[in-house]
């Protein structure tokens, strides 16, 4: 049979993220740590290597002309200490089968230990049965992470907590909290509550007030069908206050945009928003742009385009996820980060 032709590799378009770099402990050095990545979010990993200090790694990931997959480790990972940085992001079928076939590459190249670095999980929202004869799609995918060979897991705020004991392997999961409390109390709002959009982000958004010394709104809402939502309760006092909604990813925008509508019908002088996983599908760059949002704040754990009417702003976890890589390439605790 004759050989497949490569067609050129894809790359996802590169964005510059607003940072704030961690303070590393001294001058590191780091033998045998290897960082590859795939297409999903070349920036990033680049971002995670300028921070340890280390070159990234070189391998090939493109497309056979039929589409398939064609992965090449290019430099020798034999006994090395690997990590794969990949979220499993829009186009996610894609990016989830380049993850696994770069686990299974490094994992035949003789790799001494695979890390899979998941910053944004997809499937997630499928973590359980909602109606009969469904699948538990996130629990089928953690399944897949490790038969193909990877030994540990780096993610970053999951939309579910119980989906790390989907995995029969160490999980580290890592919350944005810090990146964007910083961000937050160098605004200096006056009069803030922290509104969470649904009673399930009721223990994420308290945690969050609790260290803003902020007060707590719980938003009371249903879903008829997924991707839609309707407010029915604001659950606290928002009249003359700046709100700060927070919530683990937005993905059309339609639920975030009622919510805050729903606050300023109420009142509220300013309402700003923060999700950790941009997903923003669909029109959601446009919902946005028109909403009565001050600002949206996102991270950089999936490529984001500054679109949106100028209110995007966005924030880099590379230094978060590059001590949590440092931390535990040299066998030191990385509690401290599970913030």
């Amino acid at each position: 049979m004759a050989a497949k032709t490569p067609a050129s590799e894809v790359r996802m378009s590169a964005h510059k993220p607003v940072e704030k770099t961690l303070p590393m402990e001294g001058l590191r050095t780091f033998r045998g740590l290897k960082i590859f990545s795939g297409n999903a979010n070349r920036p990033l990993a680049e971002g995670i290597c300028k921070y340890l200090g280390v070159p990234l790694g070189k391998a090939h990931v493109g497309r056979f002309a039929d589409g398939e997959i064609n992965v090449q480790i290019e430099e020798n990972v034999r006994g090395a200490d690997c990590y794969l940085i990949q979220p499993t992001c829009r186009p996610t079928n894609e990016n989830l089968m380049e993850l696994l076939i770069l686990i299974d590459a490094l994992r035949r190249a003789s790799a001494g230990r695979i890390t899979a670095v998941i910053p944004y999980f997809g499937y997630a929202r499928a973590d359980r049965k909602t109606a009969p004869r469904v699948p538990i799609s996130s629990k089928l995918v953690a399944n897949l992470v490790v038969t193909a060979g990877a030994q540990r897991v780096i993610t970053m705020d999951l939309h579910a907590a119980q989906i790390q004991g989907f995995f029969d392997i160490p999980v580290d999961h890592l919350y944005a909290a810090p990146i964007l409390l910083d961000y937050v109390k160098r605004k200096n709002l006056k009069n803030l509550v922290v509104v969470s959009p649904d009673v399930g982000g009721t223990e994420r958004a308290r945690a969050f007030a609790k260290r803003l010394n902020a007060q707590l709104v719980i938003i009371d809402k249903r879903r008829p069908r997924p991707n839609e939502a309707s407010v029915y309760n604001i659950i606290g006092d928002v009249r003359g206050k700046a709100c700060f909604i927070l919530d683990d990813m937005i993905d059309t925008g339609g639920t975030l945009v009622k919510v805050a509508e729903k606050i300023r019908e109420n009142g509220a002088t300013k309402v700003y928003a923060a999700c950790v996983h941009g997903v923003l599908s669909g029109a959601a760059h446009d919902l946005i742009a028109k909403s009565s949002l001050e600002e949206m704040i996102l991270t950089d754990s999936i490529p984001v385009h500054a679109l949106a009417g100028g209110k995007l702003k966005v924030l880099s976890i590379s230094p978060l996820l590059g001590e949590a890589i440092a931390r535990n390439h040299q066998g030191k605790s990385i509690s401290a980060l599970f913030v």
